[in-house]
């Protein structure tokens, strides 16, 4: 079996239009994957191969809906959100006199905050289809806008804080935040929740907290599909039939911290993961998260760009 893994939907993207990927599942966020359905690079599924179809959640269905009308090409791996993820004892610290703010974003977007921090360490994940999604939201303007000048109104403000970065990634920054090296992270909550995991375990007094802010953060659902060009196609049934088995889904959820498309599988899933608000959303937190949507390949394009400028300080 052959697995790899990459660190942004843009990588995988660029995979698939170059065409013979080698794969048989891949598994991209549910609005890039409607730019791989409308561009036909994958299969349209025979959901009777999937003999645990059944067992998924309609609410997330719904999600993939949006994307997908029918569900006919992705089904659900897992789902989150791009939000705040913090070392408390040590922003408090370089924060000295500036109290937490009530609105988490400031901490990152604000250059009062960001200045402060940036003597703890700030990382931002590695692609502008996360960044500028969470800048626009800040601004007030929709995540997912159409509008080249709202674009350049978040480009305006990624620069004002650009001096305060210390790292740009989507990875290695949980083990960064779980060892201390970093103090705030624009990350995905379940990769927070890993680090916080691994500091408790390390005992090494950090302690992580995943931050759901009050004025909500961008959802992502990352899916399961299968390339127009994939080899072995009941094995990717095969696959994508065990993965929904309920006991098989939890050790997944148990394992990677993000919640899951298959409610028959809370028994399985450990309590403090089923219990941790930052995994599996309160009603109340949940409804202030914005679902994800497709852009253009023109918003793509100036999106690319305009995070090149903030990425390289130019």
């Amino acid at each position: 079996m052959r697995y790899d893994t990459f660190d942004s939907n843009e990588t995988l993207h660029a995979k698939l239009v170059a065409g013979n990927t080698g794969y048989d599942i891949v598994v991209p966020s549910s609005n890039w994957a409607k730019i791989q359905i409308d561009g036909g690079l994958f299969t349209k599924l025979d959901k009777s191969k999937i003999t645990t179809y059944a067992n998924l959640d309609p609410f997330v269905m719904k999600q993939l809906a949006t994307m997908d009308p029918g569900n006919q090409h992705i089904v659900p791996w897992m789902w989150g959100i791009t939000t705040i993820g913090i070392n408390e004892g040590k922003l408090k610290a370089a924060l000295g006199n500036l109290p937490m703010p009530d609105n988490a974003w400031d901490l990152l977007f604000k250059p009062e905050y960001a200045a402060k921090a940036k003597s703890c360490g700030i990382s931002v994940l590695d692609s502008g289809d996360e960044v500028f999604p969470a800048a626009l939201r800040y601004l007030g303007k929709p995540p997912y806008s159409k509008n080249a000048a709202d674009y350049q109104a978040a480009g305006k403000m990624l620069a004002a804080i650009r001096p305060n970065i210390t790292l740009f990634s989507s990875s290695g920054y949980i083990n960064d935040l779980a060892s201390g090296s970093l103090c705030l992270v624009l990350g995905w909550n379940g990769d927070i929740s890993i680090a916080a995991a691994r500091a408790r375990e390390a005992k090494n007094g950090n302690n992580i907290k995943v931050l759901l802010p009050k004025t909500g953060a961008v959802m992502f659902f990352d899916t399961m599909a299968i390339p127009v060009d994939a080899k072995h196609v009941d094995n990717a049934y095969k696959f994508m039939s065990y993965m929904y088995r309920p006991e098989v889904n939890a050790e997944n959820v148990n394992k990677v911290l993000y919640a899951n498309p298959v409610p028959a599988s809370a028994k399985f899933i450990k309590p403090e993961v089923r219990d941790n608000k930052a995994v599996f959303m309160a009603p109340e937190d949940l409804a202030r998260m914005v679902p994800p949507q497709a852009v253009s390949s023109d918003v793509r394009r100036l999106r690319t760009r305009l995070y090149t400028t903030f990425k390289t300080g130019l």
